[in-house]
This record gives C-alpha cells, structure tokens and sequence, in this order.
C-alpha cells in the first residue's frame, strides 16, 4: 500500500517522472511486466535495468574505443606485458575466472603493471604497481606519449613515420603536420602539439 500510494501521489501532483524503476537479473514478471509496462503506463521515462551497470556498459567501452560493440576477452594465454590501468580484472569484470586462471602464467613469463591509486588484488600479485594520485591518470598518460614519442619508440607499421625518417619530436617544439605520414591513426602530430610537445615526465 505505500508504494502504490507514493505513486498516486506523484500522479495526482502531476509529477510521473519522480518514479524511477531499477530492477535487477530478467524474469519474464520483471521484464515483460515490471519494466516493460509499468513506466509506459504511469508514464516515467526513468527505468533502468541492472544492464545498465553491467552487460551494456561492458560492450560499450570496448564499442565507443574498439568499434566492438559485444562480449570480449583479451589474449591473457599469449601476453607478455599486461597494463592494468585503473581496473582490477581479478575482482570485477565478466571474465574474472579467465584471469585467475592466466595470471600466474603473465607474472611467469612478462610483467604485470597496475596503475591504480590503491593497492587492488592485481596489484599486489604484479610486478610494478603506480600508485598515482587519483586524477592524475592523464598526466602520466601523456607523459608516456610524450616519452614514446620523443625516444621514437612508437609501432611504425601502424602507426606512420616522418616523410624523411628523422625523428622530429623533441620536447616543447612543434611539428608541421605535412611531414608526418600517418597510416592507422587520425591527428598525432596535432595531438603533439596542442598537448604532448610539453608533457615531459617532470
């Protein structure tokens, strides 16, 4: 009876859109009717399914960086580096069996790296853990571009190279666009100028 009675109120105030309506795994009471027909009805655009936070929300990231828009897992069988940044794989993510099952494998034979202001499961089973400042994760991204970039240590096949093969990336000095023939990326140089050209490690 309280629900139904904040819900007449809300009705009655003229303010349907207060209700919001989460609900967890699927039942076909809690899909079809719960979140399919209930908000239509009372007429709340403000109902959300655990997918939110969970399936939708996964393939999204890999789909807005990768343009793959599903369920993925990464090589873990055949990596030799693997950079955790900002995620703990051995206590949140669809595949955390996966992990635990490969990552002893990784600290055998490569290097495991947690980037993450606190000390995380992964991170104290890896090898190097940067426990940056929360915040700050972008300032060391640059400078990790700005290193790469400088030392010339970037994947030419995918990337490109300068027309001349002189590297032209020295701190805190621009670069013409002209001279840098790109193959699998849009816009580096531009990005070295307006911002990596001064993200030194200092």
């Amino acid at each position: 009876d309280i629900v139904a009675d904040k819900m007449i109120e809300l009705r009655k105030a003229g303010e349907p859109q207060k209700l919001v309506y989460l609900r967890g795994r699927y039942s076909s009471t809690s899909t079809d009717l719960l979140y399919g027909a209930l908000p239509k009805v009372f007429g709340t655009p403000n109902y959300f399914s655990h997918s939110a936070i969970c399936a939708e929300a996964e393939k999204m990231g890999p789909g807005l960086t990768q343009g793959f828009f599903g369920y993925r897992d990464y090589d873990l069988a055949n990596t030799n580096c693997l950079v955790l940044w900002g995620t703990d794989p051995l206590a949140s993510n669809r595949m955390v069996p996966n992990t635990m099952h490969q990552l002893h494998g990784i600290v055998e034979r490569g290097t495991v790296i947690t980037v993450d202001p606190r000390l995380s499961n992964v991170a104290t089973k890896g090898h190097e853990w940067l426990p940056v400042k929360p915040g700050t994760d972008a300032a060391l991204a640059g400078a990790m571009a700005h290193v790469l970039l400088t030392e010339g240590l970037w994947n030419r096949e995918f990337v490109g190279d300068f027309k001349d093969g002189k590297n032209l990336f020295v701190a805190g000095k621009e670069v013409d666009e002209a001279a840098f023939v790109e193959k699998e990326t849009s816009g580096l140089v531009k990005w070295w100028n307006l911002e990596f050209k001064d993200r030194t490690p200092a």
